[in-house]
């Protein structure tokens, strides 16, 4: 056992070590919503079970190609671990490409024994990341008021989360308390975004935990939650998703059209729950294509 998890332990820190940066997003001892204490940081087959200490990863593009444009990845894994490889590494290498600084959260998990209020957790260091990459965006060359949010299945529920909840849990009394938290955009693909009637179970239990009341059902339903400040979104999902249903995505954007938030919404006919950096079906794979000519028509790629 100890040998496999320092395999593990090797296997994150490659991939760490690909990262041009890799920084604790909270000072010692400052990391709110813990009990303190010191944990063990658990994963196997690229996922991880346990944050020790959350992270964020940092990728940048050569600078002759930077557009000035960051994006936080919050990886998927329905709550319960983190897919923090292809689900996230490999697509900040992707936006690189596309002249996009990248940034991938290792996010505490909502079942971590270290947490006191459980669900608040993940939300906490998202809000915390979107604050440090403003924070620094001078010094990594970049807009702050351009950085956007990247979710994929539960991912997506915690980047639709920041984006459409004002309340900012990630105060601690620091310089960075002033940042905003909102992300400027969103891109969503296959994105668990409802707690009732279309929402994936286990995402739900894994996120509410003991705390699965209505008011919280309702609460971190993100399509009761999108307002006229909502950042523009662009949303990929399946028709044949049988894990996350196409709803989801249909009720986020019946809640832009309510509100006048600009975006678009692509529901392909095969893909599965499988969208991502690689995809079976061509016509799936062009969300890539498609999500950066939106930015640039956006006008968040310059």
């Amino acid at each position: 056992m100890m040998k496999r998890m320092f395999f593990y332990s090797v296997l994150l820190l490659s991939c760490m070590i690909d990262a041009q940066e890799s920084m604790n997003i909270w000072p010692k001892g400052k990391m709110p919503n813990s009990k303190g204490l010191t944990l063990e940081h658990i994963e196997e087959r690229e996922r991880i079970t346990q944050i020790a200490e959350p992270k964020l990863l940092s990728f940048f593009p050569p600078k002759e190609e930077q557009n000035g444009s960051g994006i936080l990845i919050l990886p998927s894994g329905g709550y319960q671990k983190l897919t923090y490889n292809l689900g996230g590494i490999q697509l900040a290498k992707w936006y690189n490409t596309q002249g996009i600084t990248a940034f991938v959260l290792l996010y505490r998990l909502p079942n971590s024994p270290d947490l006191i209020v459980s669900e608040q957790g993940p939300v906490q260091d998202a809000q915390r990341a979107m604050k440090i990459i403003r924070h620094n965006a001078k010094e990594w060359n970049l807009d702050k008021d351009n950085v956007g949010v990247f979710g994929s299945s539960a991912g997506g529920h915690l980047a639709s989360t920041i984006a459409t909840h004002n309340e900012d849990y990630s105060m601690i009394g620091d310089d960075l308390d002033n940042e905003q938290i909102l992300p400027n955009y969103m891109i969503l693909v296959s994105p668990v975004i409802t707690l009732g009637k279309f929402t994936h179970e286990g995402s739900k239990i894994n996120f509410l935990g003991n705390h699965c009341t209505q008011e919280n059902i309702h609460n971190y339903s993100n399509e009761h939650q999108v307002t006229a400040n909502t950042p523009p979104t662009i949303l990929f999902h399946a028709q044949n998703d049988e894990a996350v249903n196409p709803m989801n995505s249909i009720l986020f954007y019946e809640a832009m059209l309510k509100h006048n938030v600009e975006g678009s919404l692509h529901i392909f006919p095969k893909g599965g729950h499988k969208i991502g950096v690689y995809n079976a079906s061509n016509l799936t794979d062009e969300w890539k294509t498609i999500s950066t000519k939106w930015l640039k028509e956006m006008k968040f790629i310059k």
